[in-house]
C-alpha cells in the first residue's frame, strides 16, 4: 500500500482500498496486519510534519537521561519565540499519534482528511505559530517491539513475562499529563501572547483539565478554543468553579457531527457551556476536516475581538 497523489491508500498492484479481512476467518492474524499499517503510517505522517510542514521535533522530559524513554511532539520554527498567534492542535484518544485527527480516517479517506496537515498548513499561514501535541505516546510497549519485529521475521517468541512490558514516558505517562508539560515547560514560557487551541475529543477533556490546574496562567495567554466532538464534562471537571464556566461559555466554541448544515446552531441538553454548532458531517472521523475553514474564521474573529 501507498499514497496516491491525492493523499488516498492504495494497494500498489490493484490500486484498492485497503482491505481488513485480508486473511480468511483469521481475524488476530489480519489485526496484526492492520497495526503494523498503523505504525507505518504514524512513521509517515511524522516524516510530512517534519518534510512537508517544515516543523521541528521537541523530545520530553528536557532533562531525561540517555537511556530514558522519550516522548516529543512537533513545533514549527518560530513558536515560541514569535509573538504572533500560537495554534496548539490536541487530537482524541487511541493509537494514533502527533498529526492525525484519527488513524481509521486516513486509511478509508485519505491524509486529507484523517491528518491534521491542512490545520497545520493554515496555522503557520495565518496564524504564525503552530504546536502539534502528542498525547497519546505515553508508553514503550516493549511487547509490541518485539510483535512488530516477529510479524516481518515470522517468529513469534513473546513469553507471557515480556508481554505485560510496559514502562511509561516520564511526563508524558498520560495525555493530560503530557498536555500539562509541554503547557509549564514551552506554551507558558513562549513570547506568544495569544494562545489558540483546536481540541478533538478526547482532547476537548484534557484541556479543560489542564485549565482546572492552571487556572489563571491559561485564562491570561488562551484567548479562543474550538472543540470538536468533546468529550469533556463541565459538571465532572469544573462544576464548582464559576469562573470557569464563565471563561468556557466566553472563549470557546464547539462543533459537532450532526445532519444539520455547517454552523448551525445545536441545542444540547447535556452541555450548555458553550456555543454549540454542526461540524456539517454525521460522520465523527470526518468532522474535523469539514469545520476546518470555520473553525479558522472563528479564530480570526475572536483573535480580532480580543
Amino acid at each position: 500500500y501507498d499514497f496516491n497523489r491525492k493523499g488516498e491508500l492504495r494497494h500498489l498492484d490493484t490500486d484498492e482500498s485497503f482491505v481488513f479481512n485480508y486473511y480468511k476467518n483469521a481475524h488476530e492474524q489480519n489485526h496484526k496486519r492492520y497495526q503494523v499499517l498503523g505504525h507505518a503510517i504514524t512513521q509517515y505522517v511524522y516524516e510530512l510534519l517534519e518534510r512537508v510542514c517544515m516543523l521541528q521535533k521537541a523530545y520530553i522530559p528536557t532533562d531525561a537521561a540517555e537511556d530514558e524513554p522519550r516522548s516529543f511532539f512537533f513545533m514549527s520554527e518560530n513558536a515560541l519565540t514569535s509573538s504572533s498567534s500560537l495554534i496548539v492542535l490536541l487530537q482524541d484518544r487511541g493509537v494514533f499519534r502527533a498529526g492525525q485527527w484519527g488513524q481509521r480516517t486516513i486509511i478509508s479517506e485519505g491524509l486529507e482528511h484523517g491528518t491534521q496537515i491542512p490545520f497545520i498548513k493554515m496555522a503557520l499561514q495565518r496564524h504564525g505559530g503552530v504546536i502539534v501535541l502528542n498525547p497519546n505516546d505515553n508508553f514503550v510497549d516493549l511487547k509490541t517491539e518485539k510483535e512488530r519485529l516477529s510479524f516481518f521475521t515470522r517468529e513469534e517468541s513473546l513469553t507471557s513475562t515480556e508481554s505485560a512490558c510496559w514502562i511509561p514516558k516520564r511526563g508524558s505517562s498520560s495525555p493530560e499529563e503530557h498536555t500539562i508539560y509541554v503547557w509549564d515547560h514551552f506554551i507558558a514560557k513562549s513570547a506568544a501572547k495569544n494562545v489558540a487551541f483546536v481540541a478533538h475529543g478526547h482532547g476537548g477533556l484534557v484541556f479543560v483539565d489542564l485549565l482546572v490546574q492552571r487556572k489563571w496562567e491559561v485564562m491570561n495567554k488562551v484567548y479562543s478554543v474550538a472543540f470538536i466532538d468533546s468529550t469533556h464534562n463541565m459538571w465532572h471537571q469544573a462544576g464548582h468553579d464559576p469562573q470557569i464556566q464563565e471563561w468556557i461559555q466566553k472563549y470557546c466554541h464547539e462543533w459537532v457531527s450532526n445532519s444539520k448544515p455547517l454552523d448551525k446552531a445545536v441545542g444540547s441538553l447535556m452541555k450548555v457551556n458553550c456555543p454549540t454548532v454542526s461540524a456539517g458531517t454525521e460522520k465523527y472521523g470526518l468532522a474535523p476536516s469539514c469545520c476546518l475553514c470555520a473553525i479558522f474564521r472563528y479564530l480570526k474573529s475572536t483573535l480580532k475581538a480580543k
